[in-house]
């Protein structure tokens, strides 16, 4: 009696239909790159589009400058990359950011870290020197992930240590930034989730499949942070 009442009220279980999904291996290792673009780089570049305004002045991006030049245009009077080791052409500084190595203080108007906190070990340090490097009233904008593999290239070369949540996010940058000065979003669905997981490039998702956002299935976080101006 209990198990029809049960049933009658969340109806009958469907057995799921895995299709190609039901296997041991992903669709891509290379997290969708050799498909489309990863559905994590969806979300980074809807972000980044959203607060193109801040991307301005004397900017700092990790690794290249590819989204400092597709969103920042003319507002960037100059563009720096950071690199944590010699030997990337595109780099004008190399430095560690867990250590504050290398990196001018007061120096950046906006921070660019897309996909860059979790392979670092002392998080808190790093967020605490991207803090040193802005100017006042300079904006930190990165990104984390959330559900996701692991970063093979990362992992064999410096680590791939972290994944986060919008509550970790939220209280990491607020012990640096103050939580007035910190705004954090999530996105992802369980779909987006399980396409990002098998390397399913986000051309092969709906708009609507991707953009709809479940806060218990938190693909992607974005923070928005900014430096207080001096007194």
């Amino acid at each position: 009696m209990i198990r029809e009442l049960i049933m009658h009220i969340l109806g009958e279980r469907k057995d799921p239909r895995w299709g190609n999904l039901r296997r041991l291996t992903p669709i891509s290792r290379t997290f969708g790159y050799d498909r489309g673009t990863p559905v994590d780089r969806y979300y980074i570049e809807r972000f980044l589009r959203e607060r193109a305004a801040d991307i301005r002045g004397r900017v700092l991006e990790v690794g290249g400058r590819d989204y400092t030049q597709k969103f920042g245009g003319t507002e960037v009077t100059q563009s720096d990359v950071l690199h944590a080791v010699s030997g990337n052409p595109p780099a004008t500084l190399v430095g560690d950011l867990a250590t504050g190595a290398g990196i001018p203080q007061e120096a950046f108007d906006c921070l660019i870290l897309t996909q860059t906190l979790h392979v670092i070990y002392d998080v808190p340090s790093a967020i605490a020197h991207a803090h040193v490097a802005l100017k006042p009233r300079g904006v930190l904008l990165a990104t984390l992930p959330g559900i996701s593999q692991i970063s093979r290239y990362d992992m064999d070369r410096w680590g791939d240590y972290w994944r986060f949540t919008s509550l970790s996010a939220a209280r990491l940058f607020a012990e640096v930034f103050t939580q007035e000065n910190v705004a954090v979003e999530t996105y992802g669905n369980v779909l987006a989730a399980v396409a990002f997981l098998h390397g399913v490039a986000a051309q092969e998702l709906q708009q609507a499949e991707l953009d709809y956002c479940d806060p218990d299935y938190q693909l992607l976080l974005v923070v928005r942070a900014v430096k207080e101006a001096q007194r």
